[in-house]
């Protein structure tokens, strides 16, 4: 068989896509950047996870990625393999076979026993995050346009939490991720998380601890994850579009000892008293409002 420059031509043209797509999936597998629990820079993987049910998810992505990427070469190698074995130059009589017994079983067995190798793993994580785990405490999360209401019903406190103006960053407050009042919660729980809505749908996302649910008014859904050991804060954001300033919806959970949580939880409940949140305040000013004009 001789290869000539036209041959060679023909055949990249025909597997670029297949080259692209196997060199990407390739270069995305190895270059790990994101070793924290924020976006980084020209991040290409997944963020380091936190929690056994982070930790899980990520070994399910890699494992699903080196599945993805050695049958992306197959096919890429039989591909090339046809493109040039049966090109047109050492075939002017082409080949009228129709079907291949053999051939038409292997395709169809073997990607039933690939899916159920990969089912495996995966009903394994979602039996583990559907599973109702005794918790150390619970959280009331709720969306609105465009902030996120926290509610601690055991403690009684409630508080509204705000993106930061970009003119009002300070030197170590990131842009687009920080808020004025994070969720804080004691390192080393395991929380249970009731996300309901105020107006649209959003999404209560935060990748480093494998949290996303939607935030759906009228409807409360659960999620549950641990906090592992070590002060430190986890940043999200809503993952749902829900109006001009979706953009503007960060998450940040702060977590602290158990010492300092129990401080600022002391100092919450004088400044976040349940019935002082912002929402609550200017339901209760329009209804005394309405009060005075009766009498």
């Amino acid at each position: 068989m001789k290869i000539t420059f036209q041959n060679i031509s023909y055949i990249w043209k025909k597997s670029f896509g297949f080259i692209f797509s196997g060199v990407s999936i390739l270069f995305t597998f190895f270059l790990n950047i994101a070793q924290a629990s924020e976006p980084k820079p020209w991040q290409m993987d997944l963020q380091e996870p936190a929690g056994i049910i982070a930790t899980k998810a990520t070994d399910l992505h890699n494992f699903l990625l080196i599945v993805i990427t050695l049958i992306s070469v197959f096919v890429l190698g039989l591909l090339v393999y046809v493109c040039i074995k049966f090109r047109e130059k050492p075939n002017v009589k082409p080949s009228k076979t129709s079907h291949h017994t053999l051939i038409e079983i292997i395709w169809t067995v073997v990607p039933v026993l690939i899916l159920v190798v990969i089912a495996v793993p995966s009903f394994k994580l979602l039996y583990l995050t559907e599973a109702d785990k005794p918790v150390d405490m619970v959280v009331k999360v709720s969306g609105a346009q465009w902030y996120w209401n926290y509610e601690y019903p055991d403690e009684e406190v409630a508080f509204d939490s705000y993106i930061i103006a970009e003119e009002d960053l300070k030197d170590n407050q990131k842009r687009m991720l920080d808020v004025d009042n994070p969720l804080v919660v004691p390192e080393g729980t395991r929380i249970k998380f009731l996300v309901t809505g105020n107006d649209v749908m959003h999404s209560f996302f935060v990748p480093s601890l494998a949290l996303q649910v939607y935030s759906i008014a009228g409807r409360v859904n659960e999620i549950w994850t641990e906090i592992p050991m070590g002060k430190k804060k986890y940043y999200g954001q809503c993952n749902q579009i829900c109006g001009v300033n979706h953009a503007y919806m960060p998450i940040v959970i702060q977590a602290l000892p158990d010492n300092e949580y129990k401080e600022w939880l002391k100092e919450a409940k004088v400044k976040f008293a349940k019935n002082t949140s912002k929402e609550i305040n200017k339901f209760a000013l329009l209804e005394k409002k309405e009060v005075k004009e009766i009498k």
